[in-house]
């Protein structure tokens, strides 16, 4: 257990517990060496004592730190200490998706696939390194402030998946794949099938299956079809739902081939969400339902049980065979199972069968209805039925009245090509042929310009009836990229990385902080979304400012004038005898003319003016110490001295020494031309922030001068 203020490898301050999970405790914390918040992840004592689960997770977390990308939580360092083993990674300031889903209740059509779309981006990134995450769920998903969405525990739930896990896991089980669930073979398309069952809870508010037990929700995964998400969301749109359904196939083969497949689905929803373009895999005699018996049945509740269990009891559900709608095949093993290469073959005869029946039905279709007799193809509308409202709204927004059934397509006209016209221009050219236009949507593009016309539907040169309403969807531009993040690159890399996609600006700044050269900021910032061409507009660091010492010596200033004139500086004052009026400067520490940081300390000597009459010959005297470290110097980056005279006034100060100051055998301290005898040395030690943080006084005896 961490506590604020405790520290990791010396660079990692604790502020304090964030989240808990089964594995793990979540702590923010501060990097000292780069001054940024980040999420440290730390194992549990239970799992730090095995050294194979301490190993596959560290493998796993460094292959996931390769990743960079911003729908990923970044992982930043991978350590041990003192027996803890931890993870540093990006730290998100927001909630997990499944807080917010519990807080809206259900997501809107829209704002689910924008939350899908990002989280489907950083798993494809994923993917492509040859990087599965097994665990995708709504409480590894984040949603920052800014309404940016990350995807974390990478690579985490390989590990965790050879042990057995005591909490968290009903957490997890609601989103397994079935493959996942018999402890087969995992790939890409379990976490497709897993960000399925994300978009069914995002849409519906709740999970397709549910239980009592981890075995008994992985059963049903196995098992049951899921109810549809309309079922409990009537206004979700039928490209959604088909997309959730694919998704969630319970045979790989049924899924989406890749994550890239189901993302251009996902793209096209935004713009067609009434559109039924899903296309769902047909189903095979592989598909059907087949016996699960009691040894089966048993075999998979003992392996569930080893992942999703611990010492929890569970009464056995009595298993019920599901019966299959075919007779069993005779080819079948002595145990049950089908011959793989039986398998093989009848899945090949059954798609070449199914093929050659579509060709058939169509080859007679187009022959009854002249297909051949005209030499051209025929190319009918998607949507051949709409209702009296769409055909209302089509009229009024087209200028045009619907034409009446009885009309044929041989008798209609070929469509134009508008795309890349405006809309108006469009509009005049689709009434020329006695066509109506209605804007659809708009979408970006990188090929066709703002406001001018991207996609239409029908398309271009096919044929259609007259008055029919052209759908087009306008260009709003360029699509949104992610911005890099150059803050903390040289000025040459900063810019080497923007200028193919982006213009840029530059502004200098002083900076204690960053050095010279470097980049101290961004405009817009990193991560965020932008269009190619934009302007990112940085500002470069020209180091610490340093300015020039004035003279305060020669034109008689009194010691209120040389503190004006030195205001750039830490002063400090002494004093004495001289033929100089008294209360003019008569001495500076730093020569005129020297640039130095701004902030050095220097020191004025002010005049007493002539020494005493009375006074035969004036008796001086030195300091000469030596000042120690405390013993316990780790939270000590300095001191501020200052000497004291008897009277209480100052006599010399020493601000802003570092340890690096005091070396080995201490600081020594040495100042002339006192006055007084014996006087008392204030140290006031600094912490790691500059700040007070003790103050120790001791009385010193001072030499008299020769």
């Amino acid at each position: 257990m961490l506590i604020e203020g405790m520290y990791i490898a010396d660079r990692y301050e604790i502020i304090g517990k964030i989240g808990a999970g089964g594995m793990s405790d979540v702590y923010k914390a501060k990097d000292l060496t780069l001054g940024r918040f980040v999420a440290i992840k730390v194992l549990k004592s239970e799992f730090a004592d095995d050294m194979n689960f301490v190993t596959k997770f560290r493998t796993e977390a460094q292959s996931a730190a390769g990743l960079e990308h911003p729908n990923i939580v970044n992982i930043y360092d991978v350590g041990s200490e003192n027996g803890m083993h931890y993870i540093v990674m990006e730290y998100v300031e927001g909630i997990t998706l499944k807080t917010y889903i519990e807080k809206k209740g259900q997501l809107s059509f829209k704002e689910a696939v924008s939350i899908a779309i990002q989280v489907g981006r950083g798993i494809e990134a994923a993917h492509n390194k040859n990087i599965i995450h097994r665990d995708i769920k709504p409480q590894n998903i984040m949603i920052s402030t800014e309404g940016k969405v990350k995807v974390t525990d990478f690579g985490i739930a390989r590990a965790a998946s050879a042990n057995t896990i005591s909490s968290d896991v009903m957490g997890s089980v609601h989103y397994s794949s079935p493959e996942q669930a018999r402890n087969g073979f995992v790939d890409g398309k379990s976490d497709i099938y897993s960000l399925g069952i994300v978009m069914y809870e995002m849409v519906t508010g709740r999970v397709p299956f549910d239980g009592d037990t981890t075995v008994a929700v992985a059963i049903q995964h196995l098992q049951e079809e899921m109810v549809p998400p309309s079922a409990y969301a009537p206004n979700l749109p039928i490209s959604m739902e088909k997309i959730i359904l694919k998704c969630t196939q319970k045979s790989v083969d049924r899924r989406y081939e890749s994550m890239a497949a189901l993302l251009a689905d996902l793209r096209k929803a935004l713009i067609s969400p009434n559109e039924d373009f899903v296309v769902m895999v047909p189903t095979t005699s592989q598909d059907k339902t087949r016996v699960i018996g009691t040894e089966e049945l048993s075999k998979i509740q003992k392996q569930a049980g080893s992942v999703y269990l611990k010492n929890e009891q569970v009464e056995k559900p009595r298993p019920q065979p599901v019966y299959e709608e075919e007779e069993e095949d005779e080819d079948e093993d002595e145990d049950g199972e089908i011959n793989p290469k039986l398998e093989k073959a009848i899945t090949i005869m059954g798609i070449a069968a199914a093929v050659v029946i579509v060709i058939l039905i169509v080859y007679i279709v187009l022959h009854l209805f002249g297909g051949f007799t005209s030499g051209k193809s025929v190319s009918t509308e998607k949507d051949t039925t709409r209702t009296e409202t769409q055909a209302d709204s089509d009229a009024d927004n087209s200028g045009n009245t619907a034409s009446s059934n009885s009309q044929t397509v041989e008798d209609g006209v070929e469509v134009p090509d508008v795309k890349g016209m405006s809309f108006e221009d469009a509009k005049a050219a689709l009434a020329a042929k006695e066509l109506g236009i209605k804007q659809v949507g708009s979408t970006s593009s990188d090929t066709i310009e703002k406001d001018l016309i991207v996609i239409q539907q029908p398309e271009a040169n096919q044929k259609v009836e007259k008055n029919t309403t052209i759908e087009v969807t306008i260009s709003n531009g360029k699509g949104s990229i992610d911005i890099p993040n150059v803050v903390g690159k040289t000025e040459e890399e900063a810019i080497n990385t923007l200028k193919d996609t982006f213009e840029y600006s530059k502004s200098y700044s002083y900076s204690s902080d960053v050095e010279a050269g470097y980049v101290i900021s961004q405009t817009p910032t990193g991560g965020s979304q932008g269009k190619e061409g934009d302007v990112i507009t940085l500002v470069i660091s020209q180091g610490e400012e340093l300015v020039t010492v004035p003279d305060v010596t020669t034109t008689y200033k009194s010691e209120e004038q040389a503190k004006a004139l030195l205001s750039d500086f830490m002063v400090s004052t002494t004093t004495k005898y001289s033929e100089t009026a008294e209360g003019i400067v008569i001495g500076q520490s730093i020569p005129q003319g020297k640039q130095v940081a701004k902030g050095t300390a220097i020191t004025i000597t002010v005049s007493l003016g002539p020494e005493p009459a009375d006074v035969v010959t004036a008796v001086t005297y030195k300091l000469n110490v030596r000042i120690q470290l405390p013993a316990d110097t780790s939270n000590i980056s300095g001191a501020d001295i200052v000497l004291y005279g008897k009277s209480g006034g100052v006599l010399a100060s020493w601000p802003g020494k570092s340890v690096a100051d005091f070396g080995s055998d201490g600081l020594t301290l040495t100042k002339t031309g006192l006055l007084e005898d014996s006087g008392k040395l204030v140290i006031t030690w600094l912490d790691l922030d500059g700040n007070a943080c003790g103050e120790q006084d001791e009385s010193v005896k001072f030499q008299k001068e020769s």
